[in-house]
């Protein structure tokens, strides 16, 4: 008896995202060849997808780490105007 419909699409979806987790883990075993916009979009499926809680929060600290390198990347934050003339 063949696959529902139902059961082709999770098997598909669980094929897309096994690819996009190895295409992620590759990206972040090769950092330092990669664009931090490639690492943090690796580190963000990462961090939803990845398989063991270690992964996820590897992936985690990753960002962090990131966010402290480029710290004008992130908004300000809110000024309450004290020292400006």
């Amino acid at each position: 008896m063949g696959k529902t419909k139902t059961q082709k699409r999770t098997a598909v979806r669980a094929d897309w995202l096994d690819e996009r987790r190895r295409e992620a883990r590759m990206v972040i075993a090769d950092v330092a060849h990669h664009s931090d916009y490639l690492v943090r979009m690796a580190c963000n499926v990462l961090v939803a997808h990845g398989e063991t809680f270690e992964e996820r929060e590897d992936a985690r600290i990753l960002l962090v780490v990131l966010d402290a390198k480029t710290p004008g990347r992130l908004p300000a934050p809110f000024s309450t105007g004290e020292g400006r003339s």
